[in-house]
């Protein structure tokens, strides 16, 4: 049978009597004691890693440096801040003496003379208080580790997702070369984008929500006309998810510009996912109503709906991590429950407000963010976009031992006219792209053998000024991923699926080698 660890104090006065029958008491009550009589001394015993005591029973009175002072260092001390401490004075024994000496730090305070009794009784009170934060310390310690796994896992996860997703993206554009041969086809391509697009925004969300929520989401604001980007998401969720349901999305927006300095994408990201409960959460033929207006010099996007309402209960917690409004093992409604958490953190990163609420079950639900105005900006309208050129022939390298996602960039970029060579692993990859010298290289960060980004600076190295223009593809989107990209030479990093018109525009960028 394992033997009990029996609990370790430090005595510490400098009267020899005093000293002794505190020590003897506490070895009676099956302790062990060690003595100190100087206030250097205790520090120093306190401070040694492998005798460290689980209390000190401290005398305010000592001959070089008083209780007090030695209370303080102790709990200032990053090695020492845990030790319980236990003052003790036959002279210091006023109500403001023990006021001063629980602000020094210490935790408990006792008047000689006492009997072993109160000293015991007390002492072990403490030892419990620090067991039981002893014990609250390893618990957050394993609670940090097991969030630190799980933001590694969702990591890897979107990374394993988006593999496919690359592939299935990077397929739609070449089946849609060919006119469909009938209605039915025609179908089924239109369902599969749909849901690949909803299937990607999943995964990206959940990948976001996990940056949110630790502080780690970069926001790359400008000044921005809101109303510009309520309209141009409205019409797209129109298409996607209200009209498929047989919903009627009305807007209301107010006759000039709203100016807020945000990040564009955010804020579509934020509205996206209203429309998208407001849509998912209401009957086919019923009206999500979306408003924005100037109020109280701030900028307020109310998004409203007539579906199925939130109880009073769960109204307070609509905005925590995977809280839905119902949960139902037939998931009529789909989703994971993150999409107002994430909702919430966008719009507080923007120093802005969101709020809920419902008149109860089957009454609908009102959003209402409100955003403060960027006022003195002249917002200058974006020129009509045209689609640019169809780009030179251009020779292009694609790395990555995906062999489908692979494959499927390789035809998508010989579909637009270029020379393509292919690698599976990073050390083909340094060989082809140095004896072929192309003037594009896509290289997935996760490869065999050595990773992208020894890839990269292996082909920056050796090419030196003659490099290809390095792109570096992967499911990892975070900004210290794309940090380590950059540094290692990559020109850019695109997160998986690559969209077509991003790789027209990377490609078009592309200087042809001499």
């Amino acid at each position: 049978m394992r033997e009990t660890r029996k609990p370790l104090i430090l005595n510490v006065n400098d009267h020899v009597a005093n000293r002794y029958m505190v020590s003897k008491m506490l070895k009676n009550a099956g302790m062990q004691a060690i003595e100190a009589s100087t206030g250097h001394e205790a520090i120093a015993l306190a401070q040694d890693p492998r005798n460290k005591p689980d209390l000190v029973v401290l005398d305010v009175r000592l001959p070089d440096i008083d209780g007090l002072e030695v209370c303080r260092r102790l709990k200032s001390d990053p090695r020492t801040k845990d030790i319980k401490i236990l003052h003790t004075s036959a002279t210091f024994v006023t109500s403001d003496n023990r006021v001063e000496g629980v602000e020094a730090g210490a935790d408990g305070y006792l008047t000689q003379p006492f009997e072993p009794q109160d000293l015991i009784a007390t002492v072990r009170a403490l030892l419990r208080l620090h067991e039981a934060e002893a014990n609250l310390v390893a618990r957050n310690g394993q609670l940090v580790e097991a969030d630190r796994r799980k933001d590694e896992f969702l990591a890897m996860l979107a990374h394993e997702l988006r593999n496919p997703l690359a592939a299935l993206h990077m397929g739609l554009p070449v089946l849609d070369r060919f006119p469909p041969h009938d209605e039915l086809e025609q179908q089924t391509r239109e369902i599969m984008q749909r849901q690949l697009t909803l299937l990607t925004r999943l995964v990206d969300d959940l990948l976001d929500v996990s940056r949110v929520t630790r502080g780690r989401i970069e926001l790359h604001r400008e000044p921005m006309d809101l109303a510009a980007v309520v309209a141009r998401v409205v019409d797209v969720m129109r298409q996607r998810v209200a009209e498929p349901r047989r919903q009627t999305i009305r807007v209301e927006l107010p006759a000039g510009p709203v100016p807020v300095s945000a990040d564009s994408g955010r804020i579509e990201q934020v509205l996206t996912n209203l429309l998208d409960n407001a849509s998912k959460y209401s009957d086919s033929g019923t009206t999500i109503d979306v408003r924005l207006a100037v109020a109280g010099g701030q900028a307020e996007l109310v998004v409203r709906d007539h579906g199925i309402g939130i109880d009073a209960a769960t109204l307070p917690a609509i905005f925590d991590l995977f809280a839905q409004a119902t949960r139902s093992l037939d998931r009529s409604h789909g989703g994971l429950g993150i999409g107002l958490t994430l909702a919430k953190g966008l719009v507080d990163l923007h120093g802005g407000t969101i709020a809920a609420a419902s008149d109860g079950l089957g009454l609908g639900t009102e959003l209402k963010i409100r955003l403060p105005l960027h006022a003195g900006v002249q917002l200058v309208a974006a020129p009509a976009s045209e689609p640019p050129p169809a780009p030179s022939r251009r020779r292009i390298l694609v790395v990555d031992d995906n062999e489908d996602g692979r494959k499927m960039l390789r035809k998508l970029c010989e579909l637009q006219g270029h020379e393509v060579s292919e690698a599976a692993d990073g050390l083909e990859g340094v060989r082809t792209a140095l004896a072929e010298r192309p003037d594009v290289a896509f290289v997935d960060i996760g490869l065999p053998g050595i990773d992208g980004y020894e890839v990269a600076r292996r082909v920056r190295a050796q090419l030196d000024g003659h490099s290809p223009v390095l792109i570096a593809l992967s499911g990892y989107g975070s900004p210290e991923h794309r940090e380590r990209a950059h540094e290692a030479g990559f020109d850019e990093h695109v997160v998986k699926p690559i969209k077509l018109a991003n790789l027209r525009r990377i490609v078009a960028g592309v200087q042809p080698k001499a």
